[in-house]
């Protein structure tokens, strides 16, 4: 998409002149100043959210006319951003997001911490499904236990949080790996395999995604193979795709994308 080129209007020329000093004003009614406040910052993420991906330096009257603000208004807020640097205006006039913004990405980023969000997950589908709960990472070529919770009942299987299982085997395995060819083979989510990676045991396993669009690990539950019902099977597949999709989006990753590749019963109507 060409980038549109624009002329810098009296507004942003006279952007580096020192303001006029104002008049007193009256005093302000109580709770107007926080009012004033709020509808300020909603002003400033409004700006900021105007910036498309496709988008190159975007000129005052554009960002006036995207928020819907006078130009005076939105250059006053285009200052006060700039100060801070989450905006930069550039010696052509225009403006672009700016370094602050990055900085506070990675620090997001960073704090995007899977312990934060697995071991409640894996508590939901424990209390809801009465079975086994377990979270695998990617381990080079391997996958590694990371997160588990036995199931409350006598007859369970059995693994060891540090326990290494191959990759593209069982339903963990073949969940971390499905996006690494990047063409999903249609709608597969989540895997139930049936014995393969021990003749008595059903698993079902969803993979989750980060901000970066990797793939941390898979989520999912184990069941022996005699309680795998129709019943217990509809009711764990659908509990482990609501988890790989909140886990997802706790992690800012794209919640399309294992939307896209869930089997169609899932998939919300409309």
């Amino acid at each position: 998409m060409s980038k549109t080129s624009y002329t810098p209007t009296a507004l942003e020329k006279q952007a580096a002149t020192p303001p006029r000093r104002r008049a007193a004003r009256p005093p302000r009614e109580p709770g107007a100043e926080g009012e004033g406040s709020v509808r300020a910052v909603d002003r400033a993420l409004a700006l900021l959210t105007a910036f498309r991906e496709e988008d190159g330096p975007l000129g005052l009257a554009e960002l006036s006319r995207r928020v819907g603000l006078s130009m005076t208004t939105t250059l006053r807020m285009l200052q006060t951003l700039e100060g801070q640097a989450f905006i930069r205006r550039l010696s052509s006039g225009g403006y672009v997001l700016g370094p602050t913004l990055m900085l506070l990405g990675d620090r997001c980023r960073r704090s995007l911490r899977l312990e934060d969000h697995v071991p409640p997950a894996l508590e939901r589908l424990r209390a809801e499904s009465s079975e086994s709960a377990t979270f695998f990472m990617r381990d080079g070529q391997q996958r590694r236990c990371a997160f588990r919770l036995d199931s409350p009942q006598i007859v369970r299987d059995y693994a060891r949080v540090g326990e290494v299982q191959p990759l593209g085997r069982g339903a963990h395995g073949r969940a971390i790996i499905l996006f690494d060819g990047g063409v999903v083979p249609g709608p597969v989510l989540p895997f139930v395999t049936l014995g393969e990676r021990h003749p008595d045991l059903a698993a079902i396993a969803a993979p989750v995604l980060d901000a970066g669009g990797e793939v941390p690990g898979s989520i999912g539950i184990s069941v022996p193979l005699y309680r795998f019902t129709p019943a217990v099977e509809a009711l764990c597949r659908r509990l482990v795709y609501r988890e790989a999709l909140d886990i997802t989006a706790a992690l800012g990753g794209d919640v399309a994308r294992l939307q896209a590749a869930a089997a169609p019963d899932l998939k919300e109507p409309g």
